[in-house]
């Protein structure tokens, strides 16, 4: 089983955390970096290889990482020159990557089985598998339904339940295989593409512990809640 896991961004939003360290190395907990959290569930889930787009201070990235051994990885890297977006890096390592392979966000903390996900994938119809994960948003208003000037419909600060997309997906090459290495290339252009096509995704329904740490406050969610979450994110320990 091969993941890929996407490091290459500059985490503007998680600034000034971000300002010496690239994102997936901010220390999480008792001083374990995200990716170190990333990279033990992996192999604790049966993957042996991994490949990481990097870019912005990926030179620390790769000095941190290394060829993975001291987590029974084998990792090979992928530099970004320019930004590609989230699916674009994968482009320029297509050939090289397996038909059915995991890739995912390197800023995530989840105890999602990853191997779970792939063998989802693997036997479903679909050239991407989504994970996904149950939010919900209330609205601080009373909500009007109007039509032609005239209130039709009315709702007291409701709530609207909705799933949003993990980060975590698994792929099929020939899903990459129409679009331009070098190029960049968006999650939401990919999954507009599959639909306008008649290739829908297939999503894989996940409502265990997630995590994207993208603002400062999710930053201090994360270590607020490490302790108690420890045992089931630092699988491998």
């Amino acid at each position: 089983m091969h993941a890929v896991i996407l490091a290459g961004g500059k985490g503007v939003r998680l600034r000034p955390y971000t300002t010496a360290l690239p994102k997936p190395l901010v220390p999480i907990g008792d001083q374990h970096a995200i990716l170190e959290i990333v990279m033990r569930q992996l192999a604790a889930a049966g993957f042996t290889s991994c490949t990481l787009a990097i870019g912005h201070l990926g030179h620390i990235i790769r000095a941190y990482v290394g060829d993975g051994s001291r987590w029974g990885l084998r990792v090979g890297y992928i530099s970004e020159d320019s930004p590609l977006g989230t699916m674009g890096p994968l482009l320029t390592v297509l050939d090289r990557l397996p038909e059915h392979f995991l890739a995912m966000n390197g800023d995530i903390l989840t105890d999602l089985d990853f191997a779970d996900l792939l063998r989802d994938h693997r036997t479903g119809a679909a050239p991407l598998t989504i994970a996904t994960y149950a939010r919900r948003v209330s609205i601080d208003f009373g909500v009007l339904t109007t039509e032609s000037g005239r209130v039709v419909g009315f709702s007291e600060k409701p709530s609207m339940d909705y799933r949003v997309s993990m980060g975590v997906y698994g792929v099929t090459r020939g899903a990459l295989a129409r679009y331009t290495p070098g190029l960049p290339l968006g999650f939401d252009e990919l999954v507009l593409d599959l639909l306008r096509e008649g290739t829908p995704p297939r999503a894989y329904d996940f409502d265990g512990y997630w995590l994207d740490i993208g603002r400062p406050d999710d930053y201090d969610r994360a270590n607020a809640e490490f302790p108690g979450f420890r045992g089931r994110l630092m699988k491998g320990a």
